[in-house]
């Protein structure tokens, strides 16, 4: 996948004219007709369906002061929400580059699904917001990848696409030798010859295969793929593409196939592990007592220590349930434990590896998915420590304070902590579960707190995240995990997001 520098001259020259200063309605006065020679495309890069690619351009081209209001009168037209999620993706996919690490300025990409999430979980009149939000959040990326060196996303080289009775075999060999342009060429011909379930198979093998950008490439792998149910299959081979391109960022260490490399270890390890769990692993009792006992080890043991435990628990004849209690519930004690980037992806990339868990239909696949999330979890505690002081709460331990009988009165109360006293609001949100009142008005402020105050992809990211797997959690232990979701929510006092009162009244005009 190379570069190519041979776009985005409308929205340099919208900068250097001052364009950025015009209201929505004098800049769509004064935009000139297209011309033929203007619409034709560049050959170099690659390109969309004829249905899709305008409204792609429009997301690249639009300044990022005037395009909020432009895809709202473009909704006003007739532009449905399918088709403004479809070309958020692809926009991101041909423009934003998954390096030098999958995250940062590609959180444009990762987070498509998670606002989406929030979209679909909203009332009717902020059902928009989300969307709106993580379109600016794409020319924020947008222009963060010119001055990185404007990397666009390349046509395929038709050449090297192998024939479709190839295709699988290409593309796991490319893949196991961290080979990027065999893999592009080979996931080009999945994507227009292979079952959509036989693709995500492949790439669910390979979603956690190592540690590197901190969970981010298995959050792809999930979001890509829910997106994709979404904006349909036809928009399938871009985006793979650049989820292969993504899953083969190395960081500029030697090929990991010739190479010991730490983050590739504990997937190397568990290979042979897995091979040790019993046939009959995916029934067995739901035990709360061998939750406790793995989230006991989780906080000491070294990645080998957690995947010895979980495989004894399976051969014992824990049921997975338990052991993603463990897994949950253990991430959001990280949280608790040191609020901030690390501990947040323990817990956005135990939401992507449950849900692939959940989603594989391969055995072997969902063997290494649970031990490689045990795994990660050890790291994710040891990567902690590099950057501050970690606390020693224990999630079990966590008391629950005593709150009115007035639900409002008390949701009012936690959000207004979240601000202030996150320790009180999740002592609260416990204490507020535990007294059975109803969850749904918590999750539905949280949700809408994160519209009004949020502030980065984090905060959606995290937010669809804890906020579904709530649902995911056997009773025992859910509560406790939402009440540790306030270290990184959203509260009543926070500072409003600017972006809201924008696309209301984008929308509204």
């Amino acid at each position: 996948m190379s570069t190519h520098a041979t776009r985005r001259d409308f929205l340099r020259g919208a900068s250097a004219t001052g364009l950025f200063g015009l209201s929505g309605t004098s800049f769509l006065a004064q935009l000139p007709a297209v011309s033929a020679a203007e619409a034709k495309l560049d050959a170099a890069k690659v390109h969309f369906g004829a249905e899709i690619e305008p409204t792609v351009r429009l997301l690249e081209e639009t300044p990022r002061e005037q395009l909020l209001e432009k895809v709202a009168a473009r909704i006003h037209g007739g532009l449905s929400y399918r088709e403004v999620l479809a070309a958020l993706l692809l926009a991101g996919v041909r423009n934003v580059q998954p390096r030098p690490s999958v995250g940062f300025k590609f959180h444009a990409v990762l987070v498509v699904n998670s606002a989406h999430l929030a979209s679909l979980n909203s009332p009717a009149q902020d059902r928009w917001l989300p969307i709106f939000w993580a379109l600016d959040e794409f020319k924020d990326s947008q222009q963060r990848d010119i001055t990185e060196g404007d990397w666009t996303m390349a046509a395929v080289n038709e050449a090297a696409v192998p024939p479709a009775h190839q295709a699988r075999k290409a593309f796991k060999t490319a893949m196991d030798r961290w080979d990027v342009a065999g893999a592009d060429a080979a996931v080009a011909a999945l994507a227009r010859t292979a079952g959509s379930n036989q693709v995500f198979e492949l790439f669910a093998h390979y979603a956690a295969r190592d540690f590197r950008s901190i969970g981010h490439k298995a959050i792809y792998v999930a979001n890509s793929w829910r997106t994709l149910q979404c904006i349909g299959w036809q928009n399938a081979e871009p985006v793979l593409r650049s989820l292969a391109y993504a899953l083969l960022n190395h960081h500029n260490e030697p090929n990991p196939a010739d190479s010991d490399l730490a983050p590739d270890r504990p997937w190397r390890i568990n290979v042979a592990l897995a091979e040790t769990i019993r046939a009959e692993w995916t029934g067995g009792e739901v035990n709360s007592a061998a939750t406790t006992d793995l989230l006991s080890g989780l906080r000491s043991g070294t990645p080998d220590d957690a995947c010895a435990a979980v495989v004894q628990m399976l051969n014992q004849g824990i049921a997975p349930q338990s052991i993603y209690d463990a897994l949950l519930v253990g991430a959001g004690e990280l949280l608790i434990r040191q609020p901030g980037i690390v501990a947040l992806h323990a817990v956005t990339s135990t939401n992507a590896l449950r849900y692939l868990f959940s989603t594989s239909s391969r055995d072997k696949t969902r063997r290494m998915l649970l031990l490689q999330n045990a795994a990660f979890l050890t790291l994710f505690r040891e990567a902690m420590h590099g950057r501050g002081k970690v606390g020693d709460t224990r999630i079990d331990q966590l008391q629950p304070a005593a709150v009115p009988g007035d639900s409002l009165s008390t949701l009012a109360q936690i959000f207004n902590d979240v601000s202030s006293d996150r320790g009180m609001a999740a002592e609260k949100v416990l204490g507020y579960l535990d007294a059975d009142q109803p969850v749904k008005p918590l999750i539905d402020e949280a949700r809408r707190l994160i519209f009004m105050k949020g502030k980065n992809a984090h905060d959606y990211k995290f937010s669809s995240a804890v906020l579904e797997d709530y649902y995911h959690i056997s009773p025992t232990w859910r509560n406790r995990f939402l009440a540790s979701s306030v270290y990184n929510l959203r509260g009543s006092k926070d500072v409003d997001n600017v972006l809201v009162q924008r696309t209301r009244a984008a929308l509204s005009s």
